[in-house]
């Protein structure tokens, strides 16, 4: 059983979700709004947010900020928008994960698995890894590089520490999806190259110009220390 508050603002859509989630066995709160979803997700502690981005009040990344300064419950997003550079909002105001609507009840289902798997993660008995300047620490989901802390959200660690457990191997999109999103199935390789990307911008460095994250062309990404100049 699952605490999930779903913030829709179709009666529909959330009456159908509702229906679909309790079905399995969730406990399902629904807000028609942004401020009442901000309210609910406050007094009952869900674990898990569905946040639709075209809400009537508030524009849906502005709750998801707003969300984020008081609770790291994992928050996925479900809209009908399927443009980059909404994705891309999206994911950098906090979101865990999105899906584009319509979509199944069985997808959803996954994802609402997969984030409560990773939500899960937050401490280990792996020791820290060093992979030249750049120190992960999973015991406190803390990272530096040259003793310099880098913020990261919680799926950009995950995905970084699934790479650095691997140092130097090859890690498949396909193995990045299954590891950190849950989902073994293909159609999520967006999701992964926006995560990559905001990775790589916060350690320094682009596709073009890698100083960790190495891009295999076809195949994936490994994770390496920089290469001494000549």
């Amino acid at each position: 059983m699952t605490r999930i508050l779903v913030v829709e603002d179709d009666p529909a859509i959330g009456r159908l979700l509702r229906r679909s989630l309790t079905d399995r066995g969730d406990v399902v709160t629904v807000a028609g709004d942004g401020a009442s979803g901000l309210s609910l997700a406050l007094q009952e502690q869900p674990e898990v947010v569905l946040l639709d981005l075209g809400l009537p009040d508030l524009d849906g990344r502005q709750v998801l900020q707003m969300l984020r300064a008081v609770s790291q419950v994992p928050v996925i997003v479900i809209t009908a928008q399927d443009d980059d550079r909404t994705v891309v909002q999206a994911l950098d105001a906090g979101a865990d994960d999105y899906l584009v609507k319509p979509f199944g009840s069985d997808q959803l289902a996954a994802r609402i698995r997969a984030v409560l798997r990773r939500a899960g993660t937050n401490s280990s008995g792996d020791p820290a890894v060093r992979v030249g300047e750049l120190e992960i620490d999973p015991a406190t989901r803390r990272v530096s590089l040259g003793g310099t802390p880098v913020e990261l959200s919680r799926k950009e660690f995950d995905l970084l520490w699934l790479l650095a457990t691997r140092p130097g191997e090859v890690v498949t999109k396909r193995e990045m999806l299954a590891g950190v999103w849950g989902l073994p199935f293909g159609g999520g390789d967006r999701t992964v190259d926006v995560h990559l990307s905001w990775l790589r911008r916060k350690l320094g460095e682009t596709a073009a110009e890698p100083r960790y994250l190495y891009t295999v062309r076809g195949v994936g990404v490994r994770l390496a220390a920089p290469v001494p100049e000549a």
